[in-house]
């Protein structure tokens, strides 16, 4: 019998991915969501070998996508993973319109709305966790990264404040907050393997965290030495690396 249900975002690749196959393997039943259908579905024929899983793709960076996505689950969900996201760089002045309300509709709004409707239901259950991936850049203000390191920190203090808020409800809320993941794009044979991490590491370090209860997870030695005694001045200064290392 599956434990519970886990609804993960941005499933199709990468962390998302990951941290489904870790459910999986711990016999939760799954809702998945993406953006790109052909690799969610053919994720959900491979994992439905092992639970049940309802596959629904859907772009979140829309209201209309996350409208559709709520108003197609018909089960309740005992664990929401907030993983889809998207980067940008470049400097602040030269984004677009576009390139502003899409990455804060996706990182932030669609992000805040399911935590909020997906909650609920948790309290009046008296049980439920959220995972909310973030990123290291949400403990600094990254130069040419600007806007994406200002909505990983609003994720990081959103879910901080409601980690404090849901103590002794049952429901709990984990933020995941990982460095140089080696996921799809990312220019593989410029990272060092002692500074970056694989999708399987970091999901892993999330579920765990998830599990116990934890409100802050910084996966690998590096990243946690980073966030803890590096100055900001020395984080904003790590903006240039970031760039080399981000596709786009």
């Amino acid at each position: 019998m599956a434990r519970g249900t886990a609804l993960v975002t941005g499933a199709s690749a990468g962390i998302g991915e990951a941290i489904a196959r870790i459910f999986a393997a711990n016999d939760f039943d799954l809702v998945i969501t993406a953006r790109r259908s052909g690799p969610l579905e053919s994720l959900a024929t491979d994992l439905r070998q092992q639970v049940s899983v309802i596959s629904i793709p859907a772009d979140l960076a829309t209201e209309t996508g996350v409208d559709r996505l709520i108003d197609t689950i018909d089960v309740p969900i005992d664990i929401l993973v907030n993983n889809a996201g998207v980067g940008s760089r470049g400097d602040f002045a030269a984004l677009t319109d576009e390139d502003l309300t899409g990455l804060l509709a996706l990182n932030v709004i669609s992000l805040t709305r399911l935590t909020r409707h997906y909650l609920t239901p948790m309290l009046t259950r008296g049980h439920g966790r959220i995972l909310n991936v973030t990123s290291v850049a949400a403990f600094s203000p990254l130069p040419s990264m600007a806007l994406y390191a200002a909505s990983k920190a609003y994720v990081l203090s959103l879910t901080e404040a409601l980690a404090a808020e849901l103590k002794g409800t049952g429901v709990s809320a984990t933020a995941l907050c990982p460095g140089l993941t080696r996921t799809e794009g990312m220019l593989l044979n410029e990272l060092p393997a002692v500074a970056s991490m694989t999708p399987d590491q970091v999901a892993q370090a999330g579920y765990d965290a998830l599990m116990s209860g934890k409100t802050i997870c910084v996966p690998g030695t590096i990243n946690e030495a980073a966030v803890n005694l590096a100055p900001r001045w020395l984080l904003r200064e790590a903006a240039s690396l970031f760039r080399k290392l981000t596709p786009g």
